[in-house]
């Protein structure tokens, strides 16, 4: 299967592309077989009803070509809407608004959402509210998987941790 014209667009021209400085949540996911990694930053605010919304959010994704456009897909879904509406988006429905993925870089997509729920955990912690079971639970996950991750590009990732700093 080869790329769909939508996945080749939002590679070409991502959207939301940079790093927020000061972001209410932040996170930061990888993938320990591929070595892609992807930070997403959220700002958070309230609607008129008193909602929680993402009313910023960007990436910053050191990946493929399906890493990079499941972020600026991502981005784009779920900017200006609720939290609630940011937990509830799955792999499928990436790959849905993507027209599909090669199977091979399905987990490109997964790491997307995992750093989008990942931002929200962050942002829950920061502001010790309580979090669902189901976020806690694939947080712990996420966190086993950064521990491969940086054991396996220890020098490049201390690099980029150096140049997230200085930001």
């Amino acid at each position: 299967m080869p790329y769909s014209k939508k996945v080749l667009d939002a590679f070409k021209n991502p959207h939301n592309y940079g790093k927020i400085k000061d972001a209410d949540g932040i996170g930061k996911v990888g993938n320990p077989v591929c070595g892609d990694v992807m930070w997403l930053y959220i700002k958070v605010g309230k609607n008129k009803k008193g909602e929680e919304m993402i009313k910023e959010i960007s990436f910053e994704t050191f990946g493929c070509i399906a890493a990079l456009a499941s972020s600026t897909i991502i981005t784009d879904l779920v900017k200006n809407k609720s939290i609630g509406y940011a937990l509830e988006f799955t792999k499928k429905g990436i790959l849905e608004e993507l027209g599909g993925l090669p199977p091979v870089k399905i987990h490109c997509s997964v790491l997307a959402v995992d750093a989008l729920h990942d931002a929200i955990y962050d942002y829950f912690s920061k502001n010790k509210r309580p979090i669902p079971e189901n976020l806690a639970k694939r947080h712990r996950i996420l966190e086993k998987e950064k521990g491969v991750i940086e054991e396996r590009y220890k020098g490049w990732i201390e690099k980029e941790e150096e140049l997230h700093q200085d930001d």
